[in-house]
């Protein structure tokens, strides 16, 4: 039976200490991407966009910044890295993601009433390269349409 303890325990130290690891890495992300949306928000506005809304939240996802640009509403989905371990941030924006956003946009619509209006899908990507000041921000007009795959 004292085995039996001894393992018990080193079994849930080790899963305690997983879990705390997991847990340091999730806020770090977390504000991370605030920080880029934040950003991304300046850019934007820098670049003559109209920030409409940030932060567009239903139960069925989130839209990072809606602008109007230029005669068209733009749903901004923003994508934040520290590393370049994953590839760079506005690959992140996956098919499903996509699908996710143009829904989330046709709700936005619904909701505003908004009729007659082009809609236009971006991405900005910002990069905080390890040791540098300043982060590189890249805007992707049109990365992707409504009638994505």
């Amino acid at each position: 039976m004292d085995g039996f303890f001894k393992k018990l325990i080193g079994s849930l130290f080790f899963l305690k200490n997983i879990l705390k690891k997991t847990s340091d890495v999730q806020p770090h992300k977390k504000a991370l991407g605030k920080k880029g949306e934040v950003v991304a928000a300046k850019f934007l506005k820098k670049k003559g966009y109209k920030i409409l809304q940030r932060n567009y939240r239903r139960k069925t996802g989130e839209i990072d910044i809606i602008c109007y640009d230029r005669g068209s509403i733009v749903f901004v989905e923003v994508k934040t890295r520290g590393s370049d371990s994953y590839g760079p941030p506005e690959l992140a924006v996956t098919e499903a993601k996509k699908k996710q956003i143009i829904k989330m946009a046709s709700r936005y619509i619904a909701e505003k009433k908004v009729e007659g209006i082009d809609l236009r899908f971006d991405v900005v990507s910002v990069f905080y390269p390890p040791a540098k000041k300043h982060p590189a921000i890249t805007l992707y007009k049109n990365a992707f349409t409504k009638t994505c795959s």
